[in-house]
């Protein structure tokens, strides 16, 4: 602004300058005047122009560093409070680098600013460098800094007084922890919960209940305490001998079936009756007549109140009941004796019937265990794919690059920034010497063509370019050459251009191609992406290549595209 307005009085000076002249100068005191006016003319435009071009200056606090040492460059600016000053950012100053940019200081003064910025920067060798001159924008106008000179001088080493050491070993950086061990802990803490139940639902020894016990005991006892039980009901009180009669016939019926005859359950009292005098015939169990004949009657009497109606009263009942007791005694007296085959076979009996339960046991375990597993792997596929679950259980080395740790860091200079699943280590170029004599190219890279995933990030500096501008497809087209030597056959390639989150633009290069298999003379199908940008004399490129068979590489290939950001220097 200041400038435009000491050019602009400049030239009206001239004018009126100009005019006087025309009109002739006459006289001494005229001419005075004309002289006069002259130098307050020079003097007022050389003022202008100082205030004009004052408003921005550069300086750096030394021209002569050591090798890493740190050197404050210093612009300040002066402009008014209305303006809007945008300072250079980034890794403007090349060769050297800018390791720190600190905040702008500001001090106001009347109506105007003056705004002081500083950055930091270094140099890693030695030598005579010159750093460019910076672009700052005051309002919708652009003003340049003067160039400096810097000289980055070796460190000097006296090995007289300090001898010379060998070259230490490489120490191995452990990898940072990470929250591994809280899904371990969180499976192991599932499988105890579901084993905790397993045991106490199935495996454990539950307490009998009391049903369970009654039926572990011998026939005469369960006999003796259903009897007694009896005694504690309330059917005499109630006058309910119908169920009364119902469960005292019950028990001699119970006893019979288990211990004399195998159908006394469902017989009726007449066959019942006829079966126990052919069995004492039969000299199979020696019951007295009597026995025979109380029972007998007591049944036919529990038919008649049963099925007739009838209705004894409480001393016949509470007699019929001692009866029952007395002759369940006899009955015990005249059981013969279990042989010891018999009791072999109740002990196999016992054994077989616990193998039967164990294993109904175990049945039950896994068939719950396997459901359990199958519902899970059913419940994360509807929520993540079958696949993805298929591949993260017996593993798949994509998934690993996809969820593991990525690494976001700076390749080349200018730099490229990127996220990669591995970080990128250097690879030699391998260009003959005629061609490393017009061009220096850094390249970083993971993986090889025949790999399931390579990344490479390669930047080439152009030397002695001249007024010739670099052909950005020519360069593309070498990497399909060295993949050709490689070995790639039938390329395909589509082009479109191609933005990176902060801006920069360039060109991007995808397709397919076939990729030879290691150690055979097959091919597989792969894709590729080719990223190409151009800056002056600096071509960079990032370049990607996957097997098309692999269905995670898409994730891991559009999670880099859109990691991808660049510096590029400015003049």
């Amino acid at each position: 602004m200041f400038g435009l307005c000491a050019v602009e009085t400049y030239f009206k000076m001239k004018k009126i300058y100009l005019n006087i002249k025309e009109l002739g100068i006459k006289g001494q005191e005229s001419r005075r005047s004309y002289l006069f006016g002259k130098h307050i003319l020079f003097c007022v435009f050389v003022l202008i122009s100082l205030f004009s071009f004052g408003q921005v200056t550069s300086a750096i606090d030394s021209t002569s560093i050591k090798i890493g040492e740190q050197i404050t460059y210093r612009i300040q600016v002066e402009t008014d409070t209305t303006s809007l000053v945008v300072f250079p950012e980034g890794q403007t100053f090349s060769p050297l680098e800018m390791i720190e940019s600190y905040e702008v200081d500001t001090l106001k003064k009347n109506d105007k600013y003056n705004l002081v910025k500083k950055y930091g920067l270094t140099q890693f060798d030695s030598g005579a460098y010159t750093i460019p001159r910076q672009k700052i924008i005051i309002g919708d106008k652009t003003f340049f800094t003067d160039s400096l000179k810097v000289e980055v001088n070796n460190i000097v080493v006296d090995t007289t007084k300090q001898g010379l050491y060998g070259i230490k070993p490489i120490i191995e950086v452990k990898k940072p922890s990470s929250n591994w061990w809280k899904y371990v802990l969180l499976t192991l803490l599932i499988i105890g919960i579901i084993a905790f139940l397993l045991f106490w639902f199935i495996w454990r020894k539950k307490p009998l209940t009391e049903e369970e016990e009654i039926a572990l005991l011998p026939p005469y006892d369960r006999a003796k305490l259903a009897l007694k039980k009896l005694d504690e009901s309330h059917y005499l009180e109630h006058s309910e001998i119908k169920e009364y009669y119902s469960e005292l016939t019950g028990i001699i019926r119970k006893y019979l079936d288990e211990k004399v005859y195998d159908h006394s359950l469902e017989s009726t009292t007449d066959e019942l009756v006829s079966r126990l005098r052919l069995l004492k015939e039969g000299n199979q169990i020696d019951l007295s007549p009597e026995t025979i004949k109380n029972i007998e009657s007591i049944l036919k009497r529990a038919d008649l109140v049963k099925f007739a109606k009838s209705a004894p009263d409480v001393a016949l009942a509470e007699l019929d009941r001692n009866t029952i007791d007395s002759e369940i005694d006899h009955v015990k007296e005249v059981l013969p004796e279990p042989t010891e085959e018999e009791k072999l076979l109740d002990e196999k009996y016992r054994e077989e019937l616990e193998r039967k339960k164990t294993r109904k046991k175990i049945i039950l375990t896994i068939a719950i265990s396997l459901f359990l597993l199958i519902a899970t792997i059913v419940g994360f596929s509807i929520k993540y794919g079958f696949n993805y679950v298929k591949d993260t259980i017996i593993g798949h080395d994509s998934i690993e690059l996809l969820e593991g740790d990525w690494v976001s860091s700076e390749y080349g200079f200018p730099p490229i920034t990127i996220s990669t699943p591995k970080v990128l280590k250097r690879m030699d170029a391998g260009m003959p010497e005629e061609l490393a004599q017009q061009v220096d190219m850094t390249m970083f890279g993971y993986g090889s063509l025949i790999d399931k995933f390579n990344i490479v990030v390669a930047t080439s500096r152009y030397k002695n370019l001249g007024e010739n501008k670099i052909d950005i497809k020519q360069s593309i087209e070498g990497n399909f050459k060295t993949l050709e030597a490689a070995g790639a056959k039938n390329i395909v390639t589509k082009n479109e251009e191609f933005v990176t989150p902060n801006g920069a633009q360039g060109l991007k290069v995808h397709g397919t191609l076939d990729m030879p298999v290691a150690n055979s003379e097959k091919f597989e199908k792969g894709k590729y992406v080719i990223l190409a940008f151009t800056s002056e004399n600096v071509v960079q490129q990032v370049l990607l290549f996957w097997k098309e068979s692999d269905i995670y590489a898409d994730q891991i290939v559009e999670r880099i595209l859109n990691s991808v950001e660049l510096k590029k220097a400015e003049e």
